[in-house]
Formats: C-alpha cells, sequence, structure tokens
C-alpha cells in the first residue's frame, strides 16, 4: 500500500493509460479522483474501483477550461481533504504535415497539452500548498518529448513544453517539497495510438502493419509496445518516493526507444 491515504487527482482517466494508473493507485491504497471530459466515463471508472473495494469519486473537467479546472479540485479537496498527487494526463492527437497543418489544430492540441497542464498544475500546487503536506506533481509526456517524429509538430511541441514546465515546478515547489516529474512513454496501444495507425498509414502511402514495424516500433530494441501496466507501475514511483532527490526529471518508458 505504497499510496495508503493519498489523494490523487489523475486527469483523462476514464480510459487508457489514465485509467490503468487510476485502478493502480487504489490497489496501492490511494482514493482516487477520476477527472474527465466525459462525466459518464468518469463516473463508471470510479463505480469500477470502488466495486474492487477502493475509494474513487468523478469530477467532469475539461482541462483547457480555467473554471472547471479550478472546481474540480475544489470539489476534490472537499471530498478527500486535499491533494497528495496530481497527474496531467488529458491529450489528443492529429495527425498531419505542418505544411497541411491548421492553426486551429495546432492551438487545440497545445490547448489541452499545455494549457491544460499549466491550470492543473496551479490548482495542484495551491492545494499542496495549502494542506501544507506537500505533494508530487506527475506530466504524461512522450518520448515526442525528447524525439521529432513527422507529422505530429504540434504534439512534439507540446510534449517538449513539458519538460520545461516540470522542470520550474520543482524549483517553486521544493521549498513546500511539491516533487514534478515528466513519465515518458513510448508507444502504447490505448485508442489513441489506434486512431494513428490507420492515419499514419494514410499520410506515408504504406501498410498499417509497416507503421506498426517500421514507424513505430523501430527503434525499440525488442520490437515491443510499452504498457499501460508499464506506465502505471512508474506513476507508482514517482508517487510514492519519499523526497525531492528525484524532481524535475524526466523518466522514459519506451523499451529503448529513446536512452537518455
Amino acid at each position: 500500500m505504497l499510496l495508503k491515504d493519498k489523494v490523487a487527482l489523475i486527469t483523462g482517466a476514464a480510459s487508457g493509460i489514465g485509467k490503468e494508473i487510476a485502478m493502480e493507485y487504489a490497489k496501492q491504497g490511494a482514493k482516487v479522483v477520476i477527472a474527465d471530459l466525459a462525466l459518464a466515463a468518469a463516473q463508471a471508472a470510479a463505480d469500477e474501483i470502488g466495486k474492487a473495494g477502493g475509494t474513487a469519486m468523478a469530477v467532469q473537467m475539461n482541462v483547457a477550461d480555467e473554471a472547471q479546472v479550478d472546481q474540480g479540485f475544489a470539489d476534490a479537496v472537499k471530498a478527500y481533504g486535499g491533494i497528495d498527487v496530481m497527474i496531467s494526463n488529458a491529450g489528443i492527437q492529429i495527425i498531419a504535415a505542418v505544411v497541411d497543418s491548421t492553426l486551429d489544430n495546432w492551438k487545440k492540441i497545445l490547448d489541452i497539452h499545455l494549457d491544460g497542464a499549466f491550470l492543473t498544475t496551479r490548482a495542484a500546487m495551491r492545494a499542496m500548498i495549502a494542506g501544507g503536506r506537500g505533494g508530487s506533481i506527475i506530466y504524461m509526456g512522450s518520448v515526442h518529448s525528447h524525439e521529432g517524429s513527422p507529422l505530429k509538430a504540434p504534439y512534439v511541441t507540446a510534449k517538449h513544453g513539458l519538460i520545461g514546465l516540470a522542470k520550474v515546478v520543482a524549483k517553486e515547489g521544493a521549498k513546500d517539497k511539491i516533487r514534478s516529474n515528466v513519465i515518458c512513454p513510448g508507444f502504447v496501444r490505448t485508442p489513441l495510438v489506434e486512431k494513428q495507425i490507420p492515419e499514419q498509414a494514410r499520410e506515408l502511402s504504406i501498410s498499417e502493419d509497416d507503421v506498426v514495424k517500421k514507424v513505430m516500433l523501430k527503434d525499440t530494441v525488442d520490437g515491443e509496445f510499452t504498457t499501460t501496466r508499464d506506465v502505471a507501475e512508474t506513476a507508482v514511483f514517482l508517487a510514492a518516493f519519499p523526497s525531492n532527490a528525484l524532481t524535475g526529471q524526466s523518466i522514459v518508458v519506451s523499451h529503448g526507444w529513446f536512452m537518455q
């Protein structure tokens, strides 16, 4: 029970990586706040945790909406007495070459990944400082926080930006015992990635099988996808780490795709 009685708010937690982290946190004793754009899906995930013996609640949260973010955190603090862990995980992907991209799509991705990270970070830090017990802020980055790939300019830009934000938060939060780190997974076969396979196949004029083998997994050491379980276990480790010795860092979980 590495996270016993810790309160963890996770964005985009109704599915995919976020849901896996929420489930694992609950198993480790955390009280979990499922924050998601889709309230019904968030409630279903919270109910699933409850049926398994854990503690969870759902809040509706568009991470790019300042009022919704602040309200969601206020509801979590009211229900559970504070915030100990915040995971900025909500994200989207749009595949297009730079020359074919639109400003609207550029802004949409940065709004969710960067504006959302800022708004949830600010709310989390305010709650953690008020609570006086420190905390851990974890950003869901990507190998694309370090590497570039064709057709993903706004996504790569946003994921690089999360590392900069984490470094600033690590320095500003240290006096209040607030740590910040970035998890950088390789390709995880979530619905977000499944959607990219046919999109990239069309853009690159190759088969879907070649997208997987020759684009997504070509630089891994074993040709394997990272799993949601891999990411969740890393998130537990970072949340449970006992001191500021590990802060301002990016942890790459990618089957060797990127090696620091």
